[in-house]
């Protein structure tokens, strides 16, 4: 059975964006961007948010976003090649390929997806990835800490959930930046 993956980036202080709600300060360096892509190489669907996907479909609908580097190129090409479900109730429609809207997340669907999937789930966005904490979903977490304390924000992990881990890897970056991969304790 496919695991369903938590991943994002996060502020020290636990933000995926800052009081104004810029996330410009988790933006990758090559070297962590290289990793990102190796990670998510092997994830085979991605759950979104609406705010979520509609900043990430740029990946697939900006060309000169891809052009920047080969490693934004191979980041774009991951991304378009994996199949995405956005969960949202005013998003119109998708505008990228590969890409089902559903209306409201269901965490029975989201089971089933899972045990019938050869390869594991990406969950982003704490407003979503919260009902999947909330349902006993995730499987596990993975944070890239950026060496940055922001004021306010969003917060990566749902405040009314508990939900004790095992550090099960880690690696530092030569910019700050620090990766940690748990897993659920069930």
């Amino acid at each position: 059975m496919a695991k369903l993956i938590c991943f994002g980036n996060a502020s020290l202080n636990g933000y995926i964006n800052d009081d104004r709600g810029k996330f410009d300060f988790s933006e990758p360096d090559e070297e962590v961007h290289q990793f990102v892509n190796d990670t998510l190489r092997n994830v085979g669907t991605h759950l979104y948010g609406r705010r979520n996907y509609e900043t990430m479909m740029a990946w697939e609908t900006d060309p000169d976003l891809a052009n920047i580097s080969p490693i934004t190129r191979d980041f774009a090409q991951i991304w378009a090649g994996a199949d995405k479900v956005v969960y949202s109730t005013t998003l119109p429609a998708v505008q990228t390929k590969k890409t089902s809207l559903e209306r409201n997340f269901d965490a029975e669907a989201v089971r089933k997806m899972l045990a019938s999937s050869p390869r594991d789930m990406l969950i982003a966005g704490p407003t979503l990835a919260a009902h999947a904490f909330r349902a006993g979903l995730v499987d596990e977490v993975h944070v890239m800490l950026v060496p940055i304390i922001v004021p306010a924000g969003t917060r990566f992990l749902p405040d009314d959930v508990r939900l004790e881990l095992q550090l099960i890897s880690e690696r530092r970056f030569t910019n700050g930046t620090v990766y940690l991969r748990y897993r659920a304790k069930r």
